[in-house]
């Protein structure tokens, strides 16, 4: 006889979701990557400010009238009321609005899954990790490169030290669409990510310098010390900037280089890796996320496939399908909400957190508003050294 108790799985945690609605690209990756695991259910939202849009995005998506929501404050008071309230919530609206949605849900010990970066400003952002720790809730950042098997794996091989120590860290992320003044089209993506009031004093560098940094510092496991920024806005017009380098001093000596741009053609998302330390470097490129070069120092270049031979537990853990089998965006990006359902789930019924679990949490989102308050000081500066503000 089958014992029902070592086969029944945890039930789903019902999920509500704040932002996403009709025609917003990060909403529909958000709640695919929720469903790629089966271990959410949507079954609320407030999907846009104009509660028309909000009331049509929940029918889009089948929910029951009743929980789709005309405000964000108006849902989180009505879920926490419920019996069948939301577990999580999942903020996915543009940067401006993540501090005011995810305060009104910790308030009411409401789990938080929230899109980069933490907040606008670095002040909001201390405030909001205060409150998150304060209500004892998970929280989850989704800076969903760190869900590659791959990326992982290159963790696992610094911490185990088959580099020797680290000396140098470089890392860009470049993309070219926003090349033009695309924004003044009414283009909503790029209106937004390019007006300070929403995005933040950070364009590139907040929009997708954040990622690069934090990808830096998961696989390194460095600590940044002091950096030098020197941020420039191309487009004629643009308010934020939309091309940044920055020069990284790491705490024990090491060394990093950090661009991101959206104005250079013929790159589309071009994220890219490269770590080396005294015994040697390793390399990973997002656009072809299953592949793992490592070269030993004064030996050939090897190459690891997830999944292939030298690929170890850590990537593993994290794989879904045989190797040859592409992996990647949205498998990665689920795999930072699979590890969040552990964690929340175990916060549910009072268990220990799986071991190997690992996901962004406050501590990077912190860390990423700083690196951008950082740049921008730093470029107003003439590119001056600065520290952090943590």
């Amino acid at each position: 006889m089958i014992d029902a108790a070592h086969t029944a799985r945890p039930p789903r945690l019902r999920l509500g979701m704040v932002g996403g609605g009709r025609d917003a690209f990060i909403g529909a990756v958000h709640r695919i990557a929720s469903r790629i695991d089966d271990q959410y259910e949507l079954v609320a939202g407030c999907f846009s400010s104009r509660p028309e849009k909000s009331r049509a995005s929940g029918a889009d998506l089948g929910l029951d009238p009743a929980r789709c929501y005309d405000s964000f404050a108006d849902m989180a008071t009505r879920e926490a009321r419920r019996k069948d309230g939301i577990d999580v919530v999942a903020i996915v609206t543009p940067n401006h609005m993540h501090a005011p949605a995810a305060m009104q849900f910790l308030r009411r010990g409401i789990h938080v899954i929230c899109d980069k970066p933490l907040t606008a400003t670095l002040p909001e952002a201390k405030k909001l990790a205060r409150a998150a720790e304060a209500s004892g809730v998970v929280f989850a950042l989704t800076h969903n490169y760190t869900g590659y098997p791959m990326v992982r794996q290159a963790k696992a091989m610094v911490a185990a030290g088959e580099l020797g120590d680290l000396r140098l860290v470089n890392v860009e992320y470049v993309q070219d669409w926003l090349s033009e003044p695309l924004e003044g089209t009414g283009q909503k993506q790029a209106e937004w990510r390019t007006d300070p009031a929403r995005s933040g004093a950070g364009g590139s560098t907040g929009d997708i310098g954040t990622h690069a940094f934090n990808l830096a510092n998961f696989v390194s496991g460095l600590t940044l010390d002091s950096l030098a920024a020197d941020l420039t806005a191309f487009v004629p017009g643009r308010r934020v900037d939309d091309n940044g380098h920055v020069m990284m001093r790491f705490k024990g000596g090491a060394r990093g280089m950090l661009w991101c741009s959206q104005v250079a053609p013929g790159n589309e998302n071009r994220l890219r890796l490269r770590v080396f330390g005294t015994k040697g470097g390793l390399e990973w490129a997002q656009e072809d996320p299953n592949y793992l070069w490592y070269t030993p120092l004064g030996q050939p270049k090897r190459l690891i496939t997830r999944g292939g031979a030298g690929s170890g537990p850590e990537a593993a853990r994290v794989t879904r399908v045989p190797p040859g089998h592409p992996e990647g965006y949205l498998e990665g990006f689920a795999n930072i909400y699979a590890e969040a359902a552990r964690a929340i789930t175990a916060a549910k019924t009072g268990t220990a957190i799986p071991a190997g679990t690992t996901f962004p949490g406050l501590k990077e989102g912190l860390e990423g508003v700083a690196f951008v308050d950082a740049c921008v000081r730093s470029s107003a500066r003439n590119a001056a050294w600065v520290k952090l503000n943590l």
